[in-house]
């Protein structure tokens, strides 16, 4: 195997595609069971306004080129053409870690939003302090900042 960085004119064999400028943008999708509240959540703790939010999907740009998405399970479900199967309250289903400059606030937010706290802000052995909640959907939301 190449790397697609020190082979930048490297092509896909059966695509004939570069590799280098495959990916432009990056969406990470939460299938949610009430879209609109989910919305209002994330646009509370994340104290962005979403970019797109219409029947079916709310989008938050996170940083340039990478976005989170809210999809209603119905919606993901009629899409794959397979039968509605909200997870059970207790699963953790995904983690949106988040960097940002006061892990405390946001999760402090989070949780005065409706979060779960799964564990307050501590040092982790990575090098992060980082704080863990969960949403009513099951989606754990760390906020991590480096230890100083």
């Amino acid at each position: 195997w190449i790397s697609p960085i020190s082979s930048p004119i490297l092509k896909l064999s059966s695509l004939g595609l570069p590799i280098n400028h495959l990916i432009t943008t990056t969406h990470f999708i939460h299938y949610v069971s009430d879209q609109q509240k989910s919305a209002h959540f994330y646009e509370a703790v994340l104290a962005i306004s979403p970019r797109l939010n219409v029947p079916g999907m709310t989008e938050f740009e996170l940083i340039e080129n990478c976005v989170l998405g809210l999809m209603p399970w119905t919606n993901i479900s009629r899409l794959l053409n397979r039968p509605a199967s909200n997870p059970s309250n207790d699963a953790l289903l995904a983690e949106v870690y988040l960097l940002v400059e006061d892990p405390e606030r946001y999760h402090a937010q989070a949780l005065t939003t409706g979060a779960k706290e799964l564990s307050p802000l501590a040092p982790r052995d990575w090098g992060h302090m980082v704080a863990y909640s969960f949403d009513w959907d099951g989606h754990v939301i760390a906020f991590a900042a480096q230890n100083r």
